[in-house]
């Protein structure tokens, strides 16, 4: 006679715990883009100095070294020898020249 209610029971617990689970996963996507620790969003034809900086995960006025530290670890992790694409590595590049001063402003070989 207990076990159909303690089945119930059960089964009330696991439908509310799924519901709160629903809720956060929803919280956590439907947070502020400034959150993020990565960059959503399509290229611009041109790049700008904001587009590279959001790129790379610095501000506009990172100093020399800490953008070269940034480049060092969004490059490992999207390089085309570990599986990573062309085209990034080809914009990864260009974000560090275009923070560094050092674009030619004739955008991505892509």
């Amino acid at each position: 006679m207990a076990t159909p209610l303690i089945a119930g029971i059960a089964v009330a617990a696991a439908a509310y715990a799924g519901k709160a689970g629903i809720q956060a996963w929803q919280a956590f996507k439907a947070r502020p883009p400034a959150l993020r620790k990565f960059y959503e969003g399509g290229f611009q034809a041109t790049m700008t100095k904001r587009e590279a900086a959001l790129i790379l995960g610095v501000r506009q006025t990172t100093p020399t070294d800490k953008i070269k530290e940034a480049h060092r670890r969004v490059m490992v992790a999207n390089h085309p020898d570990a599986g990573g694409s062309h085209y990034l590595a080809s914009k990864i590049n260009e974000a560090k020249e275009m923070m560094l001063g050092k674009s030619k402003g004739s955008g991505s070989a892509f």
